[in-house]
């Protein structure tokens, strides 16, 4: 069973930045597909940016250019920098891990909220 701790929202001016941090209790293989979900109130979970099979690079069309995802192997621990923020970036930002045998994990999610 792998667990996903997320870590770095805040409360943060428009224009202002965060890092989010996702720390998995085991290892990440470089297979597995790494991603960070967000969930803004009366909305349904999307897909902000995803490392597809260790390779391919994911961005929703509102984030590319603002937000960068990355991963450090090393450290079990998968990052979202994200610049700019705007208001509509308000939401619960959750870390996802989907195996390359099926299984699916995923964080407890940690709060952004970007004042205008």
């Amino acid at each position: 069973q792998l667990q996903l701790v997320e870590s770095g929202g805040d409360l943060v001016q428009a224009g202002g930045s965060l890092r989010l941090s996702c720390a998995a209790s085991g290892n990440i293989f470089s297979i597995d597909t790494v991603g960070w979900y967000r969930q803004a109130p009366g909305k349904q979970r999307e897909s902000v940016a995803s490392i597809i099979n260790g390779g391919r690079i994911n961005y929703t069309d509102s984030v590319k250019g603002r937000f960068t995802i990355s991963r450090d192997n090393a450290k079990n621990t998968m990052y979202l920098q994200m610049n700019n923020l705007k208001p509509e970036d308000t939401a619960v930002y959750y870390c996802n891990v989907a195996r390359w045998n099926g299984r699916n994990y995923w964080g407890q999610g940690t709060q952004v909220t970007v004042s205008s």
